[in-house]
């Protein structure tokens, strides 16, 4: 097989991947967690074990919309961290990005976030298992763009990660249980959030030569 070829075939093999994780994406925005192989098969229009061959099991899929997901997020708050406004209104702002993301796709970040409730054969899929890597992702994503912009003296690389992780875990707990209680509106909690944030950040300075945070 000679290198054109190949290149026709490897192109083919990720249109073709790209449409099977569209048609997932349709499955879980209808169905959630309970999500299931048999139905995301059904929607692209092809058998199960096709399904298999591409991603090898739910697992894989999973990983697979994870990771469309959470590239469309991190590029969603870069965006807001390097808006022209002040600091208080980029954390503001960043905050609001990841609560809208999940308020807009609340089954999608269900399916991403909690167990399944799938049929025979999907009951043991961990997405705890899966989703941790997710969060700590976005902990070290957010870290690098701590670490740039703002100037944490001593140790700053250290705080930096710690920050970041926290950040997330914090955006995460918080969004989770405002998603499911509605105790108040999204601003109300963005405003909530940035306050507790609203401590030594808001005091350190930026980082010389750099973007400003």
């Amino acid at each position: 097989m000679g290198t054109a070829q190949r290149d026709d075939q490897r192109s083919a093999t990720e249109r073709r991947r790209k449409e099977l994780l569209e048609a997932a994406d349709r499955v879980v925005l209808r169905d959630g967690p309970d999500a299931t192989m048999n139905a995301i098969a059904a929607e692209a229009g092809i058998t199960k074990p096709i399904l298999y061959r591409h991603f090898g099991d739910k697992g894989g899929l999973y990983r697979a919309l994870a990771v469309r997901h959470t590239d469309a997020l991190l590029d969603a708050l870069r965006a807001a961290l390097d808006a022209p406004a002040d600091r208080r209104r980029r954390v503001e702002a960043t905050l609001d990005t990841y609560l809208y993301a999940i308020e807009a796709r609340p089954q999608v970040y269900r399916f991403l976030m909690h167990p399944a409730e799938g049929g025979p054969g999907e009951r043991g899929f961990d997405v705890g298992h899966h989703s941790a890597p997710l969060l700590r992702r976005l902990g070290e994503e957010l870290a690098k763009v701590i670490a740039e912009r703002v100037d944490l003296g001593e140790g700053s690389e250290e705080l930096a990660r710690v920050w970041g992780h926290g950040i997330v875990g914090m955006m995460h707990a918080a969004g989770d249980w405002w998603l499911r209680e509605r105790p108040c509106s999204r601003t109300q909690l963005v405003h909530h959030l940035a306050d507790l944030l609203w401590g030594r950040l808001a005091t350190a300075g930026d980082r010389k030569g750099g973007p400003a945070f």
